[in-house]
């Protein structure tokens, strides 16, 4: 079961300040220019129906100078010069995922990067 991340007042809600420890983590050392992919669990959440209807906040963390870009359901890329990449984020702090999505993230240099999913009651 996938720690629960209540965001909804009425349920007794809670701040994203003080969350619990997930237990839904996973990390990983990225090699230098490489495309790694993390599959958004399919594990059901409490009350849930069907596992693929799941919707999850993926909180990323990484060390303070890691260059990660992150996309969904894509290769993540890195800008070439001056040049946008389209569809890739720098180091997002937090983005809402459904379950069975795939994450894709990229280092230019290299980074420890974790990824912990809370589960929400809607997008």
């Amino acid at each position: 079961m996938t720690t629960q991340y209540n965001i909804n007042e009425i349920t007794k809600g809670r701040n994203g300040f003080g969350l619990p420890f997930s237990d839904n983590v996973a990390s990983a050392a990225l090699a230098a220019a490489a495309d790694t992919s993390l599959i958004v669990p399919l594990s059901s959440a409490m009350g849930s129906v069907q596992a693929s209807a799941n919707r999850y906040v993926a909180v990323f963390s990484y060390a303070a100078d890691a260059e990660v870009y992150v996309a969904l359901n894509a290769a993540a890329a890195a800008p070439a010069g001056a040049a946008f990449a389209a569809g890739s984020e720098l180091n997002p702090s937090a983005k809402v995922v459904k379950a069975g999505d795939t994450i894709h993230l990229l280092s230019t240099a290299g980074a420890q990067v974790s990824v912990a999913f809370y589960a929400i009651q809607e997008a």
